[in-house]
C-alpha cells in the first residue's frame, strides 16, 4: 500500500510517502509545499491545492492521512490551517483517495508509546521506521511521514 501522509499549514504544508508491506514501510518521498508569506489566503490555497495535486499524480498514493488540526494559540492562525486542511483533504478526495485523519496524540502515541512524546522523539522513531541514516528535513515532511506511518500501524 502507498500512504501520503500530511501536515497541513498554510506557510508550509509537509507531506511525506511511503510504500508498506506488513510491518515494513520504505520512503517514496517527502518534502513541503511552501507558499510567500502576505501572499492572500486564497492565493495561497491554490498553490497547495496545485502542488498537492501534481505530488498525488506523480507518486499514486492508495490513501491520505492528514494530522488533524487540534490545538492553536493563534485563532488567526489556526483558520488558516484549517483552510489548509480542508484543501488538503478535498485534493485527496478529487483524486479519489480514502481519507484519514489522526490527532497530534494519536500520532505520537502510535510511534513512540506515548502520546505526549516531544517532536524529536517522534522524528527518531520516523527515521527508525523508514531505515533512514538521518531524520527526515525539514520539521513538516517528518510530521508527515509520521502521519502516514501511523496509518500502516493502526490499519494492521
Amino acid at each position: 500500500m502507498r500512504i501520503i501522509g500530511i501536515d497541513p499549514g498554510t506557510g508550509i504544508l509537509g507531506f511525506g510517502v511511503i510504500d508498506t508491506s506488513g510491518s515494513k514501510s520504505k520512503l517514496v518521498t517527502a518534502g513541503v509545499i511552501t507558499t510567500p508569506p502576505h501572499t492572500p489566503l486564497d492565493v495561497r490555497l491554490e498553490e497547495i491545492f496545485d502542488g498537492l495535486t501534481e505530488i498525488i499524480a506523480e507518486t499514486k498514493p492508495d490513501i491520505m492521512c492528514v494530522e488533524k488540526l487540534f490545538f492553536a494559540r493563534n485563532v488567526t492562525t489556526a483558520m488558516s490551517v484549517a483552510s489548509a486542511r480542508g484543501v488538503a483533504i478535498l485534493t485527496g478526495r478529487k483524486a479519489r483517495l480514502p481519507i484519514e485523519e489522526y490527532t497530534p496524540m494519536q500520532i505520537k502515541q502510535t510511534l513512540t508509546g506515548y502520546g505526549k512524546a516531544d517532536k524529536k522523539q517522534v522524528q527518531e522513531m520516523v527515521r527508525q521506521q523508514l531505515g533512514l541514516q538521518q531524520v527526515p528535513k525539514p520539521d513538516d515532511a517528518a510530521d508527515a511521514l509520521a502521519a502516514a506511518i501511523t496509518h500502516q500501524m493502526m490499519s494492521r
